[in-house]
């Protein structure tokens, strides 16, 4: 695919997010949440949440892996600073690396936007809190499939062995699934705040596999 597809595609999914995100908010929207906080798509929400409610060990599992993933993000930020060291300039760090920190930047921006911005509130009151905490979009889905899916990006770079390479896709992958349906079934998100997590990170990643492309290449290919 070559850049100018990515440039289109990202711009479609940031479309995307948004109107889904603006949906959320208006449509069908009903005081289903701890507290009579209010949720849109309160039918289906509610549905789900019905069918899972709060799974303390998926909670567990995935707040662990989410510590996990952020492992991956530290190694890729140490390899961009052992590269910075040895070339004596940052602008010398390889570009897929540079362009990641940007796009951990950007997440992180995301994330604290709708920290302020509240779309819709936690399914329960989480133990230790008094009050309902801001849900959408799932931070951990977007965390997981930013971090890992950029990293599955990155793999034809700097992994040389095809079998590893392989190998490595598959663990990233399962990663993200494990995350985004353990996040569901832990019962601590509403079904949209998933999806909702899903569409703004793909919308990222195009953006950063735009980003990364090089654009003397026809193909996208690095």
């Amino acid at each position: 695919m070559n850049r100018n597809k990515k440039w289109l595609y990202a711009g479609l999914l940031g479309i995307m997010s948004v109107l889904f995100t603006v949906l959320v908010r208006v449509a069908d929207v009903a005081p289903i949440g701890p507290e009579g906080t209010e949720v849109g798509f309160s039918h289906i929400n509610k549905a789900v949440f019905d069918l899972t409610g709060f799974n303390g060990t998926f909670y567990d599992l995935t707040t662990w892996l989410g510590y996990a993933v952020l492992l991956v993000a530290f190694g890729f930020a140490a390899a961009g600073l052992v590269q910075a060291v040895r070339r004596k300039s940052v602008l010398k760090v390889d570009r897929e690396i540079l362009v990641l920190g940007g796009l951990y930047v950007l997440l992180a921006l995301v994330y604290v936007f709708f920290e302020k911005v509240v779309i819709n509130y936690r399914t329960v009151i989480m133990p230790g809190c008094e009050h309902p905490e801001a849900s959408y979009p799932s931070s951990h889905t977007m965390l997981v499939c930013v971090i890992m899916g950029s990293a599955m990006m990155l793999m034809k770079k700097y992994v040389r062995d095809e079998k590893t390479r392989g190998i490595l896709r598959v663990v990233c992958a399962a990663v993200i699934a494990v995350m985004v349906i353990g996040r569901l079934l832990a019962g601590v998100h509403w079904l949209t705040d998933i999806i909702g997590g899903l569409l703004i990170s793909a919308a990222l990643l195009e953006l950063y596999a735009a980003l990364i492309t090089d654009p003397a290449r026809k193909d996208g290919k690095e």
